[in-house]
This record gives structure tokens, C-alpha cells and sequence, in this order.
């Protein structure tokens, strides 16, 4: 195998626990529309099977940053497709809701682990000037499992084969589990473990030598700053920038995004939309999911991280502020409807250019080499606990309240996020991410 196409597998193996996550969020939507012919569920018990995915992520995310920092990223990331796969399993041979639910649970341990490990592997394997561009690999391969999940809905829409749905996330949970025996280690955590020249041969996969030597110099150092610390996780310096990112992953979340993920289908019915059209509405939405991340991993270590949270700001809530008005203003007609699939489709392109990649791209950036799997576990607990009120709440909200003042909950929510940014986040573009570990610790020290 050429170095080339060796770099290209570390990348794709890297980020397959992306795609997982990805088809996991999105295939509950199309099978929720044929559970309910094999398995009774009120409108709470939906909100239960869709949110105790996000329950047992809280516990995933908690714990695998703990672990992969222990035990390396490698062996953690098998463990996590091998859970992917006896959850989906799990649930594609449920014979009642408390099963259905169980699997759920099961699959919400590896979505946890892969979306607080998967960012953290890639920003440790990928060389500084492109890290944004492969660290947003990972929200790539969660658009593309999302749309893949969307055309599988739609491909077994005809015989409501929801059990094919969510039984086939079994397969790429092989090929990971397949995949990673043949990954290497983060270099990162190798330095950690005094593991030097074994470290130097995994940069050389991915990295010039020039650039070898310069990381090789920087992560030393901070490691000598680090010896001795303790638990970084306790560090005064270290927790302002803590409180920051679970923020910034919990406002990508309350925005509102895996609603429309989730409930899309269901969203578009209630707007007047058939099954088969409102599940082909969903594979249009997660297209435009796809090629916008795709824009997001061509500009963001052009534009930087910051600008580009800004912008998706202004174009989601502007996005809401319209299918609100819209719907307060008109009455429902099958031009309205598809008039939410537009204007949803242009929520998705600005979340999926901005907020989808840079939360996951900046979250490993702002934490220290010693902290960063840990800490990025703590963040990613937030987001699955921001997102499991998000989803549970949104079926209550959307029969109490109507879609239209569930959208003007979710602008707010923007406008709050862009203050955050605009207050609160520094930019990392073009950093090592030690030399943004100095800056942390200098800014602290000058305060203290």
C-alpha cells in the first residue's frame, strides 16, 4: 500500500464512526413512521425511543474520554463498533418498545463514544495546516450516514421494512471493527506514553519530516509543562475554556438540528406531505447536508473557525425567522409544505457549512494533551444531554404549541449562540494545538 493510500485509509477508518452516528441519527426517522403497525407507541413513547439514543450517549461520551486517554484511541474505537454492532442488531430484532428501547440505549454508548473520540483521533493524526479540513471529516461522514440512512428509509418504504432500516448499520460496524486492526495509535498519545520513535513513525504517514521535528519539539514541551500537574481537568486555567466548549456544544445542539433530523419526515406529514414524499423530502434535505460540509472542509482553515460560526448564525436564524413568519401568516397548503422543505433545506446548507464541522473541529483545539480526551468526553456529554432535551422535548412542543413557535424557540436560541461566539471563542485557525495549549495557559497566567 502507498503512503498515500495509507493516509487515505487512516482518514476513512478514522472518521467511519462518524458515518455510524450519522445513520443512527437519521434512520429513526423513516422507521418511526412503520413501528407503530408492529409496536404501539404514544407520542411520548417516540420521544423515548428517539432520546434514549441521546441517554446512553451522555454515558458514552462520559466515559470513553477517560478511556482513550488510559488505554489509546485505537482499542476504545473497536470496542465502539462492536457496541454499534449489538445495538443495531438489538434493535432490528426488538419484540416490544422496552427492547426497541434497550437497543436504543445500547446504540446511544457508541454514538457517545465515537463522536467525543472520532474528532479527538483525527485532530491528533491530521498536521497542523490541515487539520480543519480533516478533523471536519468526521461531520462529513455523519452527513453521509444521515443520507445514507434517508435513501435506505426510502429504498424500504415500500414494504415498511423498518428492521432493514435500522439492521443495517451492522454492516459498516463490521467494516470499522475490520478497519481499525489495521489503524495506527495517535501520535499524541504515544508522547504520552514515552512511546517516542513509535509516535515519529506514525507522523511520517501523514507529515513531512520538517514537520515531524517541529510537532516532535512542541508536544515535548508541553509534556514537561504537563509532568507533574495532576489532573489537568481540575486546573483553574483550564476551566473557563471548559465552560466555553460545552457551550459551544450545547448551542449546537439547541439550535435545534437533529429536530429537524429526527422528526423531518414527521415534520412534513404534519405540513401535508405523504410518507414516500415527505422520507424523499428528507433525502433532499440530507444531499444538501452532504454537499454543504463539503464547502465547510474546502474553507475552513481559509475563512477560520469563528467567522464561519457567525455566519451560519445569521443564515439559520434568518431561515427560521421565515418558515415562522410563513406559517403564522398563510394557511397550510401543499405549496406551504414544500415551502418548509425549501427553507429547511437552507437551514440545513448554513448548519452543515458552519455549526456541524467547526463544533466538532474546535472542541479537541481547545483543550491540553493531557485533558483533551477527557475533556472533549465532558463536551460531548454536553452536546448528547443538549441534544436528548432537544428531542424529547420537540414531539411535546410540536402538539402543544405548533411547528411554527417551535421554530421561533430555535431562532432565539441562534441569536444566543451568535452572542456567545462573538463574546466568548478565539480562533484557532492555523495553530498547532500546542502552541494554542501556551496561549491558554499564558492567558491564564496573566490573570492569575
Amino acid at each position: 500500500m502507498s503512503n498515500g493510500l495509507s493516509k487515505g485509509w487512516i482518514y476513512f477508518f478514522g472518521a467511519l464512526g462518524g458515518l455510524l452516528y450519522g445513520y443512527e441519527t437519521g434512520v429513526i426517522s423513516g422507521a418511526l413512521l412503520f413501528i407503530n403497525q408492529d409496536i404501539p407507541l404514544s407520542n411520548f413513547l417516540q420521544g423515548v425511543v428517539v432520546s434514549s439514543l441521546l441517554a446512553g450517549a451522555i454515558v458514552g461520551a462520559g466515559l470513553s474520554g477517560y478511556v482513550s486517554d488510559k488505554f489509546g484511541r485505537r482499542r476504545v474505537v473497536f470496542v465502539i463498533a462492536l457496541v454499534y454492532l449489538i445495538g443495531s442488531l438489538t434493535l432490528a430484532f426488538s419484540p416490544n418498545a422496552g427492547v426497541l428501547i434497550t437497543g436504543r440505549i445500547i446504540l446511544g454508548l457508541a454514538v457517545g463514544g465515537s463522536t467525543a473520540l472520532v474528532p479527538v483521533y483525527l485532530s491528533e493524526m491530521a498536521p497542523t495546516s490541515q487539520r480543519g479540513a480533516l478533523a471536519s471529516l468526521n461531520q462529513l461522514m455523519i452527513t453521509l450516514g444521515i443520507l445514507l440512512a434517508y435513501i435506505v428509509n426510502y429504498a424500504f418504504t415500500p414494504i415498511e421494512g423498518w428492521r432493514w432500516m435500522v439492521g443495517l448499520a451492522a454492516v459498516p460496524a463490521i467494516l470499522l471493527m475490520i478497519g481499525v486492526l489495521f489503524m495506527p495509535e495517535s501520535p499524541r498519545w504515544l508522547i504520552k506514553r514515552d512511546r517516542e520513535q513509535e509516535a515519529r513513525n506514525v507522523m511520517g504517514m501523514t507529515r513531512d519530516q520538517s514537520e515531524i521535528e517541529d510537532e516532535m519539539k512542541q508536544m515535548k514541551e508541553i509534556e514537561n509543562i504537563e509532568e507533574g500537574t495532576g489532573d489537568l481537568l481540575k486546573a483553574k486555567w483550564l476551566r473557563p475554556m471548559l465552560v466555553v466548549g460545552c457551550l459551544l456544544a450545547a448551542f449546537q445542539q439547541l439550535i435545534g438540528i437533529n429536530s429537524v433530523i429526527y422528526y423531518a419526515p414527521t415534520i412534513f406529514t404534519e405540513a401535508g406531505l405523504g410518507n414516500a414524499a415527505s422520507i424523499l423530502g428528507t433525502v433532499g434535505i440530507g444531499t444538501v447536508n452532504v454537499l454543504m460540509t463539503l464547502v465547510a472542509i474546502a474553507t475552513i482553515d481559509k475563512l477560520g473557525r469563528k467567522k464561519l460560526l457567525l455566519i451560519g448564525n445569521v443564515g439559520m436564524v434568518s431561515s427560521l425567522a421565515i418558515l415562522s413568519i410563513t406559517l403564522f401568516s398563510v394557511e397550510l397548503t401543499t405549496f406551504v409544505a414544500w415551502l418548509i422543505v425549501v427553507f429547511l433545506g437552507v437551514f440545513i446548507m448554513f448548519f452543515s457549512a458552519t455549526w456541524g464541522p467547526v463544533v466538532w473541529v474546535m472542541l479537541p483545539e481547545l483543550f491540553p494533551m493531557k485533558a483533551r480526551g477527557a475533556a472533549t468526553g465532558i463536551t460531548t456529554l454536553v452536546l448528547s444531554l443538549a441534544n436528548l432535551i432537544v428531542s424529547l422535548t420537540f414531539p411535546i412542543l410540536l402538539g402543544a404549541i405548533g411547528i411554527n413557535w417551535v421554530f421561533v424557540i430555535f431562532a432565539f436560541m441562534g441569536v444566543l449562540a451568535f452572542l456567545f461566539v462573538l463574546r466568548f471563542i478565539p480562533e484557532t485557525k492555523g495553530r498547532s494545538l500546542e502552541d494554542i495549549e501556551q496561549d491558554l495557559r499564558g492567558g491564564a497566567s496573566s490573570k492569575a
